[in-house]
């Protein structure tokens, strides 16, 4: 991948453009994530300028927007491979996003619509093109990758705690509008620091498009690849077969902001001590365990992987099923207590939280970092791309089955989907054998390359 930078072996830590990026994200999924925390409790309001809608109306609106959301990145990742560079994505998908929240904050429903507008459209360009310039920090087979986007998920989720406490409280509390509105200076924020730091910290990493820079590196006189090997077209396959376990993971997971959402909002007991915590703030609980666990995970795998002991990515995945669905477990209890009582304790949908969170540290930071290793470089944003379509299907998806709660009960649909994670767990651990031998070695860990390093630790173009 172009312009890799690097910093030492891996007894030395990572580069600071890692945190350049981790800082980055960390704003930007400020924005979004308080944003998304308001969205259905705006819509379902009758009050201070809500709309009112019913549930199904509003998940399905939910649904359609998260699932757009990460549909936009097949565009942005094509776009920047072959004319943009990745860098240059960033920042524009990052001014649109920083636009589309600020056009929220204006009352009015058509000036809503055109936020939304702006926020897909945005991301599209954003959310690929960070994601692969963490990976193109990395030489192959440097073993420090997985625990540098676990690390990178840190930033995710630090954003995401800022985000539910600034907005969702500004939203909740003195206004909707003061909440849609901060999501726009978190962005702006994000934007400056990557514009001020990028220089310095990222040497060469998402300057130029990777279409110009395959052709720079090819012999003179070759011609211009067009196709793929047998071993890339084995590797897309991967991707993509991984990518529909993905979509069942995702199903279940984005019910946090949707019907988990609703549910804490209506049968959680949320008083404590004579005070009554506002809904946003039960979606930190994943935030904040994130935050306390990624370290753990990354250090696990680097630890790990150190000894060639580290399981293999559809392992670490079907692993993270299996953990999203015991979550469930536990929303089956509270939705038997809140049925049997009328308010059901905090406690289950910590502990599911919990559990949720433990799966997603075993398959989103990893899956973002295997698209790095495994996809072809002249196609790598592109196919970010087409991982996040994983995360559109499911979003819309997690959307309409929401929306089922009011036919078959949140017990029902809570049961429905500790059922199908469960299941594709269980396929997917069964076949990662096989997937693992048709990703042809490009997933495993080699051992660290001499190189040298600029002066204070910082990252050095190789």
């Amino acid at each position: 991948m172009q312009g890799t930078v690097v910093a030492g072996d891996a007894r030395k830590g990572h580069p600071r453009g890692l945190y350049l990026l981790f800082f980055t994200e960390m704003w930007e999924r400020m924005s979004y994530y308080g944003m998304r925390g308001l969205l259905v409790l705006f819509l379902t309001s009758k009050v201070n300028g809500g709309f009112g809608w019913s549930t199904a109306d509003a998940l399905s609106l939910y649904g359609t927007y998260t699932g757009l959301v990460y549909l936009t990145p097949i565009a942005g990742g094509f776009i920047a491979d072959r004319f943009m560079g990745q860098r240059r994505a960033v920042v524009l998908g990052g001014v649109l996003m920083m636009i589309g929240h600020l056009v929220l904050a204006l009352p009015s429903v058509t000036m809503f619509y055109a936020g939304l507008g702006f926020l897909i459209i945005g991301n599209g360009f954003f959310k690929p093109n960070i994601s692969t310039m963490v990976g193109g920090l990395y030489a192959p087979g440097d073993g420090r990758r997985d625990s540098a986007f676990t690390i990178f998920y840190m930033g995710i989720n630090v954003g995401a705690v800022l985000g539910n406490f600034i907005c969702g409280t500004l939203g909740e509390r003195v206004g909707w509008h003061w909440g849609f509105g901060a999501a726009g200076v978190g962005m702006l924020l994000g934007l400056i620091a990557f514009l001020s730091l990028q220089r310095k910290l990222l040497g060469n990493v998402g300057l130029v498009p990777e279409k110009m820079v395959a052709a720079a590196e090819a012999k003179p006189g070759t011609p211009e690849k067009s196709g793929f090997s047998r071993d890339e077209i084995d590797r897309i396959v991967v991707i993509f077969i991984i990518a529909l376990f993905v979509v069942a993971f995702w199903t279940g997971f984005e019910q946090a902001g949707g019907l988990m959402n609703l549910y804490t909002d209506a049968k959680v007991n949320r008083t404590i001590l004579g005070w009554e915590m506002p809904t946003t703030w039960f979606q930190n609980f994943n935030a904040v365990f994130i935050v306390a666990l990624a370290p753990i995970f990354a250090g696990l795998w680097s630890r790990l992987a150190a000894r060639g002991k580290d399981p293999s990515i559809p392992v670490k995945m079907g692993l993270g099923l299996m953990f999203l669905s015991t979550g469930f477990l536990f929303m089956l209890g509270a939705s038997s207590e809140s049925a049997a009582s009328g308010k059901a304790a905090a406690w289950w949908v910590v502990m599911a939280y919990l559990f949720h969170t433990m799966g997603e540290l075993c398959l989103s930071p990893v899956g973002l970092s295997m698209v790095t290793k495994v996809a072809p470089a002249r196609i790598v944003s592109a196919m970010m791309g087409v991982w996040f379509l994983a995360n559109a299907a499911a979003s819309k998806l997690a959307g309409v089955l929401g929306g089922y709660s009011e036919q078959m009960g949140e017990f029902g649909v809570f049961r429905a989907i500790a059922i199908a994670t469960g299941a594709a767990g269980a396929v997917l651990l069964l076949v990662a054998p096989i997937l693992k031998r048709m990703m042809h070695g490009t997933d495993e860990v080699k051992p660290a390359a001499p190189t040298s390093e600029s002066q204070g630790g910082s990252v050095a173009a190789a």
